[in-house]
C-alpha cells in the first residue's frame, strides 16, 4: 500500500499536463514502513530523453537520481518510487516500463489525453520481474 496526499497526486497531474505532449517524469520521496510506503515529497525531473522521443519515452539521468538520493538522505527520506506520464495513452505500464523498472519501488503513471490528466495508476514490479501489480492507494 502507498499512502499519498491529494496534493501530491495533483502535483504529478499538473506536471504531466504541463509537459504534454511529451512524457513528464519525477521521483517520489517518502518512507518505507512495514510493507507500506508513505509519500512525503514529489521531485519533478526534466525529461532528458532526446526531443524526438519525448512523446513516448522519458529519461531520468543517473546524476538526477544521485542528487535526489543525497537530498533525500539529508531529509531522512528514501526514494520510494518514480512517476511519468503516458500522453494520449492509458495509464497501464508498458513493456518498456516493465523492462526498465525495479522491484520494491512504486511506479506512478498518469494518462494525459488532449492535454488533460485522466487516469492514474500506481504499480509495483514483482520480485521475479514477471509483471506489475496494482498497489492499493490510500489518499489523504
Amino acid at each position: 500500500m502507498i499512502i499519498i496526499s491529494k496534493e501530491h497526486i495533483e502535483t504529478i497531474k499538473q506536471h504531466a499536463q504541463k509537459d504534454y505532449p511529451h512524457e513528464c517524469c519525477g521521483i517520489i520521496l517518502g518512507n518505507f514502513n512495514d510493507g507500506e510506503k508513505s509519500v512525503k515529497q514529489i521531485v519533478s525531473i526534466l525529461n532528458e530523453k532526446d526531443e524526438e522521443y519525448r512523446h513516448n519515452r522519458y529519461l531520468i539521468t543517473s546524476k538526477d537520481i544521485l542528487r535526489t538520493e543525497i537530498y533525500a538522505q539529508k531529509q531522512g527520506l528514501d526514494i520510494v518510487g518514480f512517476y511519468h506520464s503516458h500522453p494520449d495513452c492509458s495509464a497501464n505500464p508498458s513493456q518498456f516500463d516493465k523492462d526498465h523498472a525495479l522491484p520494491v519501488y512504486s511506479y506512478f503513471i498518469v494518462s494525459v489525453v488532449n492535454g488533460v490528466a485522466q487516469e492514474f495508476t500506481v504499480s509495483q514490479l514483482l520480485e521475479d520481474r514477471s509483471k506489475f501489480v496494482l498497489e492499493k492507494i490510500k489518499e489523504f
